[in-house]
């Protein structure tokens, strides 16, 4: 059984001081471990303090070919290999990934912040992305019948797509590559992984584990870069890619859909967001702000699921604020390390100007701050919780992402004005709703263009439901069932009878 630590935190930096050096920090091609091409490095750094963690081999084009190189050089084989095969493998991966949980909660509290209490988090949803598709590898919904004019017999089977770009985002970043992995392995499809400038080394540890888990040499290549499109123009180019999977904004999205057009890939996009969350008058307001704190503050509100405008009816607008700003106000900030913390600091310093830009934006247009609205000294990014009340509908935080600890509150009065407000953005991702009316909120919910609804929840993502957004939110959907046809072709044989 998997206990979870209690080490103190005096116990936690010995460890973390044992764990760098033994994290692998280079480019995995074709099985081996190696320095990129020109020995060019980049350096990942601890946010809450501003250290060095380590330098991570930064990959070349160069580098990026040779992994597509692997890849394809991997793929008949691979995608020959029996799904039992595929899936025991998967099934020891999610085995050594709760055997090396501690060590995985704290590379991504090191290197992304976020209080190592969360960190665990990841890792257990994470790693349930290795175990549904594990499950789900045997399954094959191939079928064969006769056409209905009795001329022919049909076949319909599932083969791999072929070999994938995989492009994962910094602020999940074991279960970002989890979610992506683990459905191309259990379709049969080789890839090259590139992790987040910001946080490799998570992914760059899972990828070791994998390959302790038996996965075979080139069917997983991981290349870290300093810069992104190094590595994505000459693949996204290359005739033998045909499938690139992103978790990003939409502005780099809509960059590689385009790059996609010219070889007609494969694509699955998980884009930017600008979630509402509605608190009718008959919430249960318990119940509304204890999901108003965990749709805002998981993962510091770095997240694309993140609740970023809240619409509170009228009637019971003040006694919701007063609430949200007492739980607001019991956030600790600090080092996620640190015994007691429950808010990290943001990834970078400039994502600290743009939150603090948007506060202050609202504020000039006539918001209130309830709670915070200020930066917090260094060392590190931090900003502080933040909640503003009465912010007009043409401020910026209520039209872009915010991804950080800011919660701007709107009111509203009429359900028709909750819909038109909560779709009032090109986005489409995560959506929340509090009603004690069950009906009312399934007949809300079919009003909204969102691909993910939480109905009295904060947190809604699993591995076994499919993630995805509409509009401009992407394409595509990651888990469930929907996941591994994402990574897989259908093939039709028609046969005389």
């Amino acid at each position: 059984m998997t206990t979870v630590s209690t080490s103190s935190t005096s116990e936690r930096r010995e460890r973390a001081a044992e764990l760098l050096p033994a994290t692998p920090t280079g480019l995995l091609i074709g099985g081996t471990w190696r320095e990129a091409s020109d020995g060019g490095t980049f350096a990942v750094e601890n946010p809450a303090t501003g250290e060095t963690l380590t330098r991570v081999a930064s990959a070349t084009g160069d580098d990026a070919r040779a992994a597509l190189d692997a890849a394809a050089a991997a793929q008949a084989s691979w995608g020959a290999t029996p799904a039992r095969e595929r899936a025991e493998i998967l099934r020891r991966a999610f085995a050594l990934v709760q055997e090396r949980r501690e060590d995985l909660a704290l590379l991504m509290t090191l290197e992304m912040g976020k209080p190592l209490a969360e960190a665990r988090g990841e890792v257990t949803y994470g790693g349930e992305f290795l175990r549904w598709f594990a499950e789900q590898a045997t399954h094959d919904d191939s079928r064969y019948a006769h056409t209905p004019e009795g001329s022919l017999r049909m076949l319909v089977q599932r083969r791999p797509v072929g070999p994938c770009l995989l492009i994962t985002p910094w602020n999940f970043p074991l279960a970002m590559a989890t979610r992506k992995v683990a459905p191309a392995v259990a379709a049969g499809c080789t890839m090259v992984l590139k992790p987040a400038r910001l946080t490799p080394l998570t992914s760059l540890l899972f990828a070791q584990l994998m390959v302790e888990a038996g996965l075979p040499d080139g069917v997983l290549n991981v290349v870290p870069s300093a810069s992104a499109s190094a590595v994505s123009e000459p693949l996204m180019a290359d005739p033998r890619l045909r499938k690139v999977s992103f978790t990003g904004s939409t502005p780099v999205g809509q960059n590689l859909l385009r790059s996609a057009a010219d070889n007609v890939l494969r694509t699955s996009m998980e884009l930017g967001g600008n979630a509402p969350l509605v608190v009718f008058e008959d919430a249960d307001l318990d119940v509304a702000v204890d999901g108003a704190m965990a749709a805002k503050l998981r993962n510091g509100g770095e997240a694309c699921t993140a609740a970023n405008r809240f619409y509170v009816h009228e009637s019971v607008a003040d006694e919701f604020v007063e609430r949200f700003a007492e739980r607001m106000r019991a956030v600790v900030v600090g080092d996620g390390l640190d015994e007691g913390t429950t808010l990290g600091p943001l990834v970078e310093a400039k994502a600290v100007d743009s939150v603090a830009a948007l506060v202050d934006d609202a504020v000039a247009r006539g918001a209130k701050v309830v709670v915070g609205g200020s930066r917090v000294d260094g060392p590190g990014h931090f900003y502080q919780p933040t909640l503003l009340r009465d912010v007009p509908a043409d401020a910026r935080c209520m039209t872009e992402e915010i991804f950080g600890p800011v919660a701007p509150v709107a009111t509203f009065s009429t359900e028709d004005e909750a819909a038109r407000l909560a779709n009032s953005t090109e986005y489409g991702l995560a959506s929340y709703v509090f009603t004690a009316d069950v009906r009312r909120g399934l007949a809300f919910a079919e009003r909204l263009e969102f691909g993910l609804l939480g109905l009295n929840a904060g947190v809604i993502s699993n591995a076994a439901a499919p993630f995805g957004g509409m509009k401009q939110s992407g394409s595509g959907r990651e888990g469930g069932f929907e996941g591994i046809a994402e990574y897989q072709e259908t093939q039709y044989v028609g046969m005389p009878l």
